[in-house]
């Protein structure tokens, strides 16, 4: 899912985690690999953000690729894994 810059301010002040500009490089790439979605990388690799429920707007947080080891830049990407992590974007209108 692609988020609007307050849903990304409201995602990083909720998780630990920095989202990928859209204009850097790597992004096409990343849409090529796993649809159109704003990208984050965390301690724990390569996120993105899935669903919501009607009225409050929400999504969880599903890891697509670690880190290929400690200290490394490299991902290793893997079948996509929902984390327990919940996302309050904020109210529908």
């Amino acid at each position: 899912m692609k988020l609007t810059s307050a849903q990304i301010e409201r995602t990083v002040g909720q998780f630990e985690g920095q989202a990928i500009p859209e204009d850097h490089p790597v992004v096409p790439q990343l849409n090529d690999l796993f649809g159109e979605h704003t990208f984050f990388l965390s301690s724990n690799g390569l996120n993105i953000l899935e669903g919501s429920r009607a009225g409050v707007q929400s999504a969880k947080v599903v890891n697509l690729a670690d880190w290929s080891e400690a200290g490394s830049s490299g991902l290793e990407p893997h079948e996509p894994e929902p984390t327990d992590v919940v996302i309050m974007l904020g109210f529908r209108h």
